[in-house]
């Protein structure tokens, strides 16, 4: 198939950073690529394979202030929201071969850089580096940092220190040498730069050297290093308090000498260490290499080629980011311009490969309805494996795959890298069993769990989602639609040789019909299936309650609460009280537009698929009957759930983003009066407009605000987006009586969206969850380079 051969080409040259338990810094090796990812335990990546475990060499890094004793307590690793780091993140990441990420870490005095390339060649997946930096924030006398770098191998294979072991430490270069099934030979190298200083007294250790221990691990337990790290340094730091030169106070005054590391391979009969880690400890600014240096690429990777490359991959960086966004042309300062970057880079940053089960109960059939909402018992099982390549919403808080967000995330992915993004929603479409179902949050394996309470692991299957993957296809397929004058271009830059080979691996998809084709036949028939089973789930009752409208349609979210509707992703947006008898308007909208969607794809596939065009052209109409005749209010004007009272149907009526999405998901005609009442909605400060972006629920709704506030009146980027990109391509730039309004209030919220999200990055080094509607303040999760990443769309007018 085209679309496995040509990713499989990509994997060649790729990098990609990515999220799965978290850490701030972490490699990654593979037979395919060679990978810097700050945020994984669990790097495994391979294009176009599901599913699949490959072997890999796993590494990361650790630090913590040696000047004081409360800095070991600290030790950094993974990612916190508590941690008080005042900003950190990718400030530039291309998706394949290069990444710049600063880590402002006060509590522990240090501005961390990372920086890493990738360097195609030879046939394992080639080299890579990464110069790690660092500068005290506080630069008073004596400043001293702990860093540690780990390397472990998972799977078969090997890798041993070739360098003269000391009891007193390691000279540099640090050398490794290792092997795997998938990467063949391979060396790593640890290069200090020039101008380190260390200190020199140590306890039978030469500081100025590299300090270091080996060990068997056990497999899959690489993502617990800090807990394995930690239990050697405390043994040391005790029989060094123990010894004839151990003393308490010396501990507290000086605790870098005491907390380091054995020295030793910890290796019991029949054992062979998989796991080392190597500490070194600075005064003042430093900088060291790492190099993963591929046996079989005839032109290694160098500290002196490192740099050279580091400069030109940041330059190529901000040449193309310009190109795709257009933020300098369009007026924005060197600052918001930097601030996009950032957006961009921490989106791909987020990108991570998930393997293992998942906690489901399968045991309430997939047809049963609630008809008590008094709860079943649950009988939650493992499944089997599963493969997963997904982006992430939030590193600290939410470092896994979830439905409702990803079709958010590819359309700035996709933006940036069509193919790319397009490997990730095969790989969220694969993921949809035979009936159709997908679990809406996707925590693959132990590390996974580890991140989610116990009372939150288990997925049912019989709960949905918001299908939002039909958003990125939908902006797939217009880019295709576009395709003639792109083309011209891109044959423009082939004949003039200005394309590399990842210009060319990036948009295959675009350029070449066939691939096209076949990608989007490789999708449909799990898309189809995805569509019957919400059909065939999350139907809604008509006649059983006396509603007789012109059809048939009409949906429902299952898995309802009194106070939650998670599955519909607006969690405690307020509704009616839970009953087989409820009607849901943002699942019958998601619905329509999904429906019009798979409409688009079975015409672009041609005459075979014609009759399926024919019943979503049939079922698209009928759904947007239905839409009006069931949940438009004449009273109150405006969109509305129904729920039931007394056994009868009633509208519940909450004015918000749940109103919207008619007009958000592009189903109103541009002349509709109902769009006119929706634009009032946005526009009243009484209802949903606030300086800083438009509220989740309606200031004058008797839940604003209220209980936990999560939908209850907060701003959420992502429905501010679907708004905008509405506005924009379907009544601003579309001839009816709304046209110049729509213009105005684009425009509007547009500005505010954009300050006020890059105020708050600028003032705390984040992007958040929500932001508060009183003041814009960032709320929640941060950073929240998921859909907040967004606003580099709105910035760019991209949708």
């Amino acid at each position: 198939m085209g679309w496995t051969s040509s990713l499989t080409t990509v994997a060649t040259v790729a990098l990609i950073a990515s999220t799965v338990a978290a850490d701030l810094l972490t490699a990654s090796s593979s037979a395919s690529n060679s990978s810097l990812l700050w945020g994984t335990y669990r790097p495994n990546l391979y294009f176009g394979t599901r599913p699949r475990i490959p072997e890999s060499v796993m590494t990361g890094l650790m630090w913590f202030d040696a000047n004081q004793f409360q800095g070991f307590q600290n030790i950094r690793h993974a990612c916190d929201q508590g941690d008080g780091i005042e900003g950190y993140g990718y400030q530039k990441h291309d998706g394949r071969e290069y990444a710049s990420q600063e880590i402002k870490d006060k509590p522990s005095n240090i501005k961390l850089n990372t920086e890493f390339i990738k360097v195609p060649g030879g046939e394992n997946g080639g080299d890579w580096g990464v110069r790690i930096s660092g500068t005290p924030m506080n630069d008073f006398a004596g400043s001293l940092s702990s860093i540690m770098f780990y390397i472990g191998v998972e799977g078969q294979g090997g890798i041993d220190i070739m360098s003269k072991l000391s009891r007193k430490g390691l000279a540099s270069p640090v050398k490794l040498e290792g092997d795997t099934p998938e990467l063949g030979d391979f060396e790593i190298q640890i290069v200090d730069g020039p101008l380190n200083a260390h200190p020199k007294e140590g306890i039978d250790r030469d500081l100025g050297r590299t300090q270091w221990w080996g060990a068997q691990i056990p497999e899959d337990n690489v993502w617990r290093s800090k807990d394995i790290v930690l239990q050697n340094i405390v043994h040391e730091a005790r029989s060094r308090l123990d010894g004839p030169q151990g003393s308490q106070e010396e501990a507290l005054e000086k605790p870098y000498k005491y907390f380091s590391l054995s020295n030793s391979l910890t290796e019991n009969e029949g054992e062979t260490a998989n796991f080392y880690v190597f500490q070194k400890v600075f005064q003042g600014d430093f900088q060291f290499d790492v190099l993963f240096r591929s046996k079989s690429n005839p032109e290694p990777i160098t500290s002196e080629s490192l740099g050279s490359e580091l400069i030109k991959k940041e330059n190529e960086f901000n040449a193309r980011f310009e190109e795709t966004f257009h933020l300098k042309q369009k007026g924005f300062s060197n600052s918001e311009v930097g601030f996009a970057q950032y957006l961009l880079s921490n989106m791909l940053g987020g990108i991570g490969y998930f393997h293992g089960s998942s906690v489901i109960d399968r045991s309430h059939p997939p047809m049963q309805d609630e008809e008590s909402f008094m709860g079943e018992p649950m009988k939650p099982e493992l499944s089997p494996p599963q493969t997963l390549f997904t982006a992430t919403p939030s590193r600290p808080f939410f470092p896994r795959g979830f439905y409702w967000d990803e079709g958010f995330h590819q359309l700035l992915i996709g933006e940036w890298d069509n193919d790319l993004s397009l490997d990730i929603i095969k790989h969220w479409t694969d993921m949809i069993d035979e009936n159709g179902w997908v679990a809406r949050e996707q925590i693959l394996g132990e590390e996974a769990r580890s991140k989610v309470p116990t009372e939150f692991q288990t997925q049912f299957h019989h709960y949905a989602n918001p299908p939002t993957l039909y958003l990125s296809i939908k902006r797939y397929i217009d880019r295709l639609d576009k395709k003639t004058e792109s083309a011209f271009l891109y044959q423009s830059k082939m004949k003039i040789g200005s394309l590399d080979d990842n210009d060319i691996l990036r948009n295959l998809h675009l350029q070449d019909p066939t691939l096209a084709a076949e990608w989007l036949k490789s999708i449909y028939p799990k898309l189809r299936q995805n569509w019957l089973w919400f059909r065939a789930t999350q139907f809604g009752h008509l006649e059983r309650f006396g509603r007789h409208p012109p059809n048939k349609e009409a949906y429902r979210w299952r898995g309802r609460t009194p106070n939650h509707t998670l599955t519909s992703g607006l969690d405690d947006y307020p509704r009616g009280t839970p009953s087989v008898g409820e009607l849901h308007l943002d699942l019958h909208s998601w619905m329509a537009f999904a429906t019009g969607l798979l409409k688009d794809i079975s015409h672009k596939l041609g005459d075979d698929y014609a009759n399926d065009m024919e019943e979503y052209t049939k079922v698209q109409e009928d759904m947007l009957i239905n839409l009006d005749a069931l949940h438009w209010n004449e009273k109150e004007n405006m969109y509305c759930d129904q729920a039931l009272e007394d056994d009868k149907p009633v509208y519940v009526c909450h004015k918000g983003y749940l109103s919207l999405f008619p007009m958000a998901l592009g189903l109103l005609p541009a002349d509709s009066p109902k769009l006119g009442a929706i634009l009032d909605m946005i526009e009243d400060e009484n209802e949903l407009w606030s300086p800083y972006g438009l509220r989740s629920l309606s200031a004058s709704d008797k839940f604003f605000g209220t209980e936990e506030n999560y939908w209850r009146g907060p701003i959420w980027i992502n429905i501010n987006y679907l708004t905008l990109q509405s506005l924009y391509k379907n009544y601003m730039n579309v001839p009816g009586p709304y046209q110049e309004r729509a213009e105005k209030i684009y425009t509007k919220l547009r500005n505010n969206i954009i300050r006020n999200v890059y105020k708050n990055y600028k003032k705390t080094g984040y992007a958040w969850e929500q932001y508060a509607e009183s003041d814009g303040k960032g709320l929640h999760s941060h950073p929240f380079t998921g859909w907040t990443s967004l606003v580099l769309l709105i910035m760019a007018e991209e949708y």
